[in-house]
């Protein structure tokens, strides 16, 4: 499998020179029906900074699983010898919440960028999406500035995001047609108060507590709900349960869950979110007829 490392700078995208093919090449080598995945950090990571960079941390092929920060690409499947692609998406996440919070818009659009490149080279070509945190508020961005049919799936762990925000970008042609599988937990709540508190002053309310209304293609998925572990045990993902009170992490640090993101976002014959939803007796927004 191919990693490419990917730089928003402003709004505009370039590899990073951990890079060693160029978007084209790696797009050639994969099965039109192979999604492509695009991983994307949350705050306080940022290319080039030492200690920050997140293509040296959860981005990078090893990780640093002893810090508590394991290689996503690795849990997600990445080998050497598979002809895939997976794309690692760095942005400017450091600095104040605030300031990262707007960094956030202007990555979106660089996303979007990236996507479009992606369409123009393999027409087509399914898109898939895993965001942690301030992350999920990149892809927001992005589903606002593209063409429906532009990404096909997103995991959102632990979005901090607004209802609104969400609201609004779902609204947009490549919101209606993607499909997200929204990660929560009370282990989040807290962070979700500070965030809401500081960047809203109360005013908004976090899409880590759900959506009030239905959606197309939208699924809440609790990872602290017994109903919902034994649901996804009966579909083989044995997850970890809650050990904490408190947690922004473990939405990825949970024993197991990554075989779940895995199945959701980097095989072609993924698991269905109506499939999803009955397993795990969730509140899923139907599909269009």
């Amino acid at each position: 499998m191919t990693l490419l490392h990917i730089d928003a700078i402003g709004e505009d995208w370039r590899p990073n020179p951990r890079s060693s093919s160029d978007l084209a090449d790696a797009l050639a080598q994969i099965p039109p029906n192979q999604p492509v995945p695009i991983l994307i950090h949350g705050f306080r990571y940022a290319p080039g900074v030492p200690g920050k960079d997140p293509h040296d941390q959860i981005l990078s092929p090893v990780g640093q699983a002893g810090r508590g920060l394991p290689s996503w690409p690795r849990h997600l499947g990445l080998r050497d010898d598979d002809p895939q692609l997976m794309i690692a998406f760095g942005w400017r996440a450091d600095g104040t919440l605030w300031a990262a919070r707007h960094q956030a818009v202007h990555a979106g659009v660089a996303l979007a960028s990236l996507i479009d490149a992606i369409h123009r080279i393999r027409p087509g070509q399914p898109i898939s999406v895993m965001a942690h945190s301030l992350g999920a508020r990149v892809f927001l961005g992005a589903l606002e500035c593209l063409p429906e049919g532009s990404i096909w799936r997103a995991v959102l762990l632990y979005p901090a995001a607004f209802r609104y925000e969400t609201e609004r970008a779902l609204a947009c042609p490549a919101g209606r047609t993607c499909e997200i599988v929204n990660v929560t937990s009370g282990e989040n709540h807290l962070f979700d108060l500070c965030h809401t508190v500081l960047t809203s002053g109360v005013l908004g309310r976090p899409v880590g507590r759900g959506l009030r209304r239905a959606r197309h293609g939208w699924l809440d998925l609790p990872i602290d709900c017994n109903e919902t572990l034994t649901g996804l045990a009966h579909l083989g993902f044995r997850i970890g349960r809650r050990e904490r009170r408190v947690c922004h992490w473990s939405s990825y640090l949970r024993p197991g869950i990554f075989a779940l993101y895995e199945a959701l976002i980097a095989v072609p014959d993924a698991i269905s979110l109506a499939r999803l939803e009955r397993a795990c007796h969730q509140r899923s927004y139907r599909q269009a007829p």
